[in-house]
């Protein structure tokens, strides 16, 4: 038997999230997670299953106030959705997870949960979204061999545009800080009131997000100059030897420079040999083109149970409810 509380202290969060969630990719820092807690301020709601053995689960979740419902934590919405992935929810066994998901207060829509955390036992987790990896390995660290994976026609297709700016004069640049704004320009001038970035409290927590893995040395920015203009910038982290592409922009003056700098990624982890190169999920189209590995990532939706009175009352009083 175990006991289950609820936790809206960040320290004490804090705290619980550096026991419970191994950092094993840059979205399982509590830092990544800390600099949009300080842009959208959302109060936290850990639901915290512990027993003889200590922490044995763990559900991190924020109110959402413009909602009244819950949000895998730190709540960055963006049009309704979360936009950080590889959530877990921490579970020592099957029956922890089911007793954290059942002990959820009120509504909740908990997105892009890795597959490994949720038990197969489990029917209510529905799959999300798809994301797409890059796994060099699979190629023996050589970007030719990935090439010639490809059917013929398929990538002379996909090389058209980009050769076409090859003889234009491309030049490659790295690590410029700068650049960033360029990519957030770039970006508003593609998907206007669509951005990400057209939240100031989601630019804030980007903005956050830079800083720390610029102190961290994790920060990757990669830019393409057509002819001296910039036309293309890629903003990425790289943590325990896997890549991982954040955000990036394009200039629509410059047709297939998005397939020209997602080439380059691939050849810069063929030859790095890193373990992965994570493109995130949405596709667009182009990443099942470019033949990256998918990756399921799973979502699960909670609505207001008749548990809501009894853990808002627990929460309230400090008191543990039995499970």
């Amino acid at each position: 038997m175990g006991s289950i509380r609820v936790c809206d202290d960040l320290e004490q969060c804090k705290l619980l999230w550096q026991e419970a969630v191994r950092d094993d990719t840059i979205f399982h820092l509590w830092e990544t997670r800390n600099c949009f807690q300080d842009a959208f301020h959302r109060t936290p709601c850990f639901i915290v299953y512990e027993d003889a053995d200590g922490l044995s689960g763990l559900l991190p979740l924020s109110r959402i106030d413009e909602t009244g419902t819950l949000m895998y934590f730190p709540g960055e919405t963006w049009h309704g959705k979360t936009w950080l992935e590889q959530n877990r929810i921490v579970a020592r066994s099957p029956g922890v997870f089911q007793a954290l998901v059942e002990a959820v207060p009120t509504g909740a829509h908990v997105r892009y949960l890795e597959g490994a955390c949720v038990p197969s036992s489990f029917c209510r987790a529905l799959v999300d979204e798809i994301g797409y990896q890059f796994l060099p390995q699979q190629h023996a660290f050589s970007f030719q061999t990935c090439l010639n994976g490809f059917p013929r026609k398929t990538l002379k297709r996909l090389q058209r545009e980009p050769n076409s700016l090859l003889q234009r004069g491309v030049t490659f640049r790295y690590n410029v800080r700068r650049d960033i704004e360029q990519l957030i320009r770039m970006n508003f001038e593609t998907f206007g009131e669509d951005s990400y970035f057209h939240d100031e409290r989601f630019l804030h927590g980007f903005e956050n997000l830079v800083a720390e893995l610029d102190r961290r040395g994790s920060l990757r920015v990669t830019t393409i100059l057509v002819a001296g203009t910039i036309a293309a910038v890629d903003v990425g982290a790289l943590w325990n030897n896997a890549y991982t592409l954040l955000a990036g922009g394009t200039n629509r003056d410059f047709p297939g420079v998005a397939k020209l700098i997602n080439f380059h990624h691939l050849e810069v982890a063929c030859h790095e040999r890193y373990d992965s190169v994570d493109f995130l999920c949405n596709d667009f189209g182009w990443k099942r083109r470019f033949r990256l590995a998918p990756r399921p990532l799973y979502q699960i939706s909670v609505a207001t149970g008749n548990v809501r009175e009894h853990f808002e009352m627990a929460s309230a009083t400090g008191n543990l409810a039995n499970v």
